[in-house]
């Protein structure tokens, strides 16, 4: 709510104005990319950087300040922004004009670390370019951290996303094994979380999603192996391990029919939650959108209840309705994805038949989790 109050504030003060106008670039003292950086088939597609460079080039000026935020691999700055600015605008860069990289750290709901609040990693071409560009964002946020060279900021992000990727994928095939060894793995991680040194925690889910996760580490693999030819193996042991996890989640709730000698097809299933995290709308690479299609396909009638999320955004086949006692209670099956607070758990707990928890949320005797 905060952040949706700050640009309506913003766009009614004119301080913040959107265009498409590129007319509007003539002016520009510090220009920001912040474009989509997508995988296409496994390979970085930054066809968005080089039409901003393209457009900012022809419109750069000495004393002008560029700086790329959108994730990509290292050497992007460098080896490509550069020479479309410099090609376009006929000045060097890092003498006529500042260059850089700092990557974006904003966590979509957290109320906590907001952009005003979380260091802000910074970077330049030259010495003259990071002090422009630590100046600048010195504006904008409490603390910023300056490192040596763009590919160094341009690493940072990328370890920080497979960092969590890896630990992620860990902690879904542990429970995937733990479950097989009927031991809780929710209770397992409780405990190992009371060691306060050399662990930091991390808890299974129905898979990853959202704009960066599942690509960002790709990007750190694909460079490895287009510069030396190797497999970056952590990174493709926790992609299979990801993107396989939705599946795990449909095999778990047909083996949960089986042993009700029920069949999924025709059977009425309830999502809880369709965004890819808690408490946001955003449903990009969602697990949940994986787990309706293979739902759908094994022929079961599909329901969602997600209080932050569009209908305009979900498979025209899926119906969706508001949480309350009538729908749980009409489902075969609740299938609890994102654990939005605006979930009633114990509405949920009360009236399902059967829920497979894949957050380790809800506590009860028809309760099943991960």
């Amino acid at each position: 709510m905060m952040a949706s109050a700050n640009l309506a504030n913003a766009l009614a003060t004119g301080r913040y104005e959107p265009t498409s106008d590129e007319s509007v670039c003539a002016e520009f003292d510090v220009a920001l990319i912040t474009v989509p950086t997508p995988l296409r088939e496994g390979t970085p597609d930054l066809s968005f950087v080089v039409a901003a460079g393209e457009v900012l080039g022809a419109h750069l000026r000495r004393g002008n300040c560029v700086v790329l935020e959108s994730t990509t691999y290292p050497g992007t700055t460098k080896e490509l922004l550069a020479p479309i600015l410099e090609k376009r605008s006929g000045l060097v860069a890092g003498e006529d004009f500042h260059l850089g990289y700092s990557p974006e750290r904003i966590d979509p709901g957290n109320k906590i670390w907001r952009l005003e609040n979380t260091p802000k990693i910074v970077s330049g071409v030259s010495a003259s370019s990071l002090q422009a560009i630590e100046s600048f964002y010195g504006t904008l946020v409490e603390r910023t951290v300056a490192v040596s060279g763009t590919g160094e900021a341009e690493l940072a992000k990328l370890i920080e996303n497979t960092f969590r990727h890896v630990n992620i994928a860990l902690v879904n095939e542990l429970a995937m094994f733990a479950s097989d060894l009927s031991v809780d793995i929710w209770e397992a991680l409780e405990a190992a979380a009371t060691k306060p040194f050399g662990f930091m925690r991390f808890s299974p889910g129905p898979g990853v999603g959202g704009h960066r996760l599942p690509v960002d580490p790709s990007y750190l693999s694909w460079r490895v192996k287009q510069r030396f030819g190797s497999s970056f193996r952590f990174v493709e042991l926790a992609n299979d391990v990801n993107e396989n996890m939705p599946r795990y989640v449909v095999r778990r709730l047909v083996l949960a029919f089986n042993r009700k000698s029920r069949a999924i097809r025709g059977s009425r299933v309830l999502l809880l939650g369709v965004a890819y995290k808690a408490n946001i709308s955003d449903t990009l690479e969602s697990p949940s959108l994986v787990i309706t299609d293979e739902l759908l396909a094994l022929g079961a009638e599909v329901r969602a209840a997600d209080p932050h999320v569009k209908e305009v955004q979900l498979d025209p086949r899926i119906q969706l309705v508001e949480l309350c006692e009538e729908v749980v209670a009409a489902a075969d099956a609740v299938v609890l994805l994102t654990d939005h607070d605006a979930f009633d758990d114990a509405l949920v707990v009360a009236h399902a038949h059967y829920v497979l928890d894949t957050r380790g949320r809800l506590v009860g005797d028809q309760v099943e989790h991960l």
